[in-house]
């Protein structure tokens, strides 16, 4: 999923969402991960979208993960 405000990178052979320059959610190993701040309403919803069953992990996993 790409638009103007969500893109996806791989990271260290991870695939990671972001919103702005935010990571959000990842896919390691095919299991989806979502972070579990709230951001907005929008960010929520594409986090969804794109991660369909996800478990939740605390925001600093995902800023972790792209440090």
């Amino acid at each position: 999923m790409t638009t103007a405000n969500f893109h996806e990178e791989i990271v260290n052979g991870i695939n990671v969402l972001y919103s702005y320059a935010t990571p959000v959610a990842c896919c390691v190993d095919g299991e989806y991960f979502k972070t579990d701040k709230y951001w907005s309403k929008t960010t929520s919803k594409h986090v969804n979208q794109w991660t369909k069953v996800a478990t939740e992990r605390p925001q600093e996993y995902f800023y972790k993960l792209v440090d």
